[in-house]
């Protein structure tokens, strides 16, 4: 950035640095707009939720994908009517799909508030109770870990040592007699 000279309403001169690229968030030179046009900045609370991906995480693949052939199903040689099976079939599938919508017409909401309570708590005592008192445990451990380094390595050390000469001296041999 270089100096610029201005003139105040007194009359006063005095200097104001001059970016060559501009303000951030109007940059002068085109390469840096085009950046920052770029990259799109999104806010965790505004984001756009997909309406037709509901799961991209695929949290309840394993748990919640029922159909009707994973709890109701004829083996061969005991079947019903067919027109029985097909409205057996659309008698789950749809008391399933509305039924599910009215509870989460219903509880979705509280249930969202909920868990938002919920997780908002956790995270709260994470920040600011479990990892303070992990920090200052582990501040205050290291203090105790060097004393007792040193206590084992002047008491413990030598003694070892010596005893590792003691033994070492010994020669064993295996005979096997007939």
């Amino acid at each position: 950035s270089r100096p610029r000279s201005l003139c105040s309403p007194q009359g006063f001169l005095y200097t104001a640095p001059v970016r060559e690229q501009g303000n951030i968030y109007k940059p002068n030179n085109k390469m840096m707009a085009d950046e920052l046009s770029e990259k799109a900045v999104h806010d965790v609370h505004t984001k756009e939720i997909d309406l037709v991906n509901r799961d991209p995480k695929h949290l309840n693949d394993d748990v919640v994908k029922i159909d009707f052939e994973d709890v109701i199903a004829e083996p061969e040689g005991t079947h019903s009517f067919d027109g029985i099976w097909k409205a057996s079939f659309t008698t789950f599938t749809v008391t399933k799909y509305w039924f599910y919508r009215l509870l989460s017409a219903i509880f979705g909401i509280p249930m969202a508030l909920l868990w938002g309570i919920y997780f908002a708590i956790l995270s709260f005592l994470h920040i600011w109770a479990v990892v303070p008192c992990i920090r200052s445990y582990l501040i205050e451990i290291q203090c105790i870990s060097r004393v007792y380094s040193i206590c084992i390595h002047t008491f413990c050390d030598p003694l070892f040592e010596a005893i590792g000469r003691v033994f070492s001296s010994i020669r064993a041999t295996v005979r096997k007699e007939i």
